[in-house]
């Protein structure tokens, strides 16, 4: 696809008949009458800048074409004074007519003017569905966050690398200008304005498809065209424009752009985290979607704690898919192997209690097979060196015995014979001694030294029947192994020495000639 078809718009099915031929091509060089706003004898103080502004675009609506001296004008405005010329020309021309685009496309073609003036392009967008701000004279009128994004749309084709630093946070504007005004008719006025532009460029009669089609030019410009047709082929982007499914096209879309464009995946994200410290509820599922999808190209020892609080949010929220994309994103983190966070275990114990805890009936038999997996783990974080996981441990694993209605280690539990559970444990289910065992060997490599002790001792302790156990003792075996680089407290040795006799011991009762030391 060429730039000029990215930048009309021509997809017939999709934009309604959307095409550019309300504005004129890019601007040629005729010569005209000079314009003095620049001579070294009269530099233009700031106030007058809106002025000139306007006294510009005036005199290009008789003209057709522009000349080299007045597109330097329109350059150097844009470089010194970016805001007044931005909130001016979006106030005199939000329709952004011929004149407008002619001196957007001039700013646009060259980078140290459009590296200036999109951070105020992107303020307006961000704002909805009007953005308050004064210019250098003292004008105040609200500016429409439509009419910054229409700006974008009619510049896209003149933008080069300047962009590339704003692509994540213009990414992020478009997609809240489709999710707002999927969910959300613009108001009255907002909608008045709209007709005009759409009677001015032929423009999809709804907004929300105007900036799919302007989130798909971006891409394009930014070479994702493969990515684009991908989601097409998936009919994402009719599914983007639909409220109730449009956080599902986010996510394909997310999946899609992370195949190969990780460092444009990861500049949304973080824009995205912070959009999602302060978004409104009804409108952050899709950013939701969208970051959950892209975890892997975050670095999360940075931005870690900032999800986590995010998520947390997200837990307590009436909407299933909030709390199902704030799940997954839980077990990314959890799998994190530098994720050592004190408020994420709390959390995660904390959600493990109460889905026990409100589960009915006919849930219980499913939830059974997973609350066993979650015994042999609590039990380990019962000797937690932070005091507040340890005792959260305790009384999560008092609650999941009382829901597997294991009496006997209910009781062990409530009397702390946490040795005697250890060794109660394996000796309920002997089938699974091995399994038991190997799950608690990834304990020996804890960066703590209690949690290390306390899967020795376990491990050490194994009073199961030996017979057809020689898978038990190659376990054990290993963790002797593992072991013998680590152990560097009197303590840990003394575990150990007592866990290398007692796996001796078992090999000698069990009549196998297998090495243990």
């Amino acid at each position: 696809m060429t730039e000029d078809a990215v930048i009309t718009n021509s997809d017939i099915e999709e934009s309604e008949g959307m095409t550019n031929t309300g504005t004129s091509p890019a601007p040629t060089v005729i010569h005209t009458a000079p314009m003095e706003f620049f001579e070294e004898s009269a530099v233009p103080s700031q106030q007058q800048v809106p002025a000139i502004v306007r006294n510009i675009h005036q005199r290009l609506v008789s003209h057709d074409t522009v000349d080299a001296r007045l597109q330097t004008d329109i350059v150097r405005l844009a470089e010194k004074h970016p805001v007044d010329v931005v909130l001016t020309l979006l106030r005199c021309a939000p329709t952004c007519d011929r004149a407008a685009a002619i001196m957007w496309k001039t700013i646009g073609s060259v980078g140290p003017a459009l590296e200036k003036v999109l951070p105020t392009l992107l303020c307006v967008m961000e704002d909805w569905p009007v953005h308050s701000a004064s210019t250098s004279d003292g004008d105040d009128t609200d500016v429409f966050a439509l009419a910054a994004t229409l700006v974008i749309w009619v510049i896209v084709s003149e933008c080069h690398k300047a962009m590339i630093p704003y692509s994540g946070r213009l990414f992020v504007a478009l997609l809240f200008h489709i999710v707002i005004t999927t969910q959300q008719m613009p108001p009255e006025e907002a909608g008045h304005f709209w007709k005009a532009c759409r009677e001015e460029h032929r423009l999809p009669r709804k907004p929300s498809r105007f900036a799919v089609q302007a989130m798909k030019a971006l891409l394009y410009r930014l070479r994702c065209d493969k990515e684009v047709m991908a989601v097409e082929r998936k009919r994402g982007w009719d599914t983007l424009l639909r409220a109730h499914t449009q956080h599902y096209a986010v996510g394909l879309l997310a999946r899609e752009m992370r195949r190969i464009f990780i460092p444009f995946c990861s500049l949304i994200a973080l824009h995205l985290l912070k959009e999602l410290h302060r978004a409104d509820p009804y409108w952050d599922l899709p950013f939701l979607a969208f970051l959950v999808e892209v975890f892997e190209c975050l670095d999360l020892c940075k931005c870690g704690d900032s999800i986590l609080e995010i998520m947390s949010r997200c837990l307590q929220s009436e909407c299933r898919e909030r709390r199902r994309l704030a799940l997954r994103a839980l077990m990314v983190l959890s799998k994190d192997p530098l994720r050592d966070d004190i408020h994420m275990q709390l959390l995660s114990l904390n959600l493990f209690f109460k889905v026990m805890d409100l589960v009915v009936k006919k849930g219980k038999k499913p939830l059974k097979r997973i609350v066993k997996q979650s015994l042999l783990p609590l039990f380990f974080h019962c000797h937690d060196a932070n005091e507040r996981v340890a005792k959260a441990s305790r009384e999560l694993l008092l609650c999941v015995v009382r829901f597997l209605r294991r009496r006997k280690l209910k009781q062990l539990l409530k009397r702390e014979k946490m040795l005697k559970f250890g060794t109660s444990l394996l000796a309920e289910d002997t089938s699974r001694a091995a399994e038991q065992l190997r799950r608690a060997q990834r304990y020996l490599q804890s960066p703590q030294e209690p949690l290390r002790e306390a899967a020795i001792r376990f491990m050490g302790s194994a009073r199961v029947s030996m017979r057809g156990q020689k898978e038990v003792l190659e376990v054990l075996n290993e963790a002797i192994h593992t072991r013998k680089k680590g152990c560097t407290s009197h303590c840990s040795r003394n575990i150990q020495a007592q866990f290398t006799s007692r796996v001796e011991e078992l090999s000698s009762s069990s009549g196998s000639s297998e090495s243990v030391s």
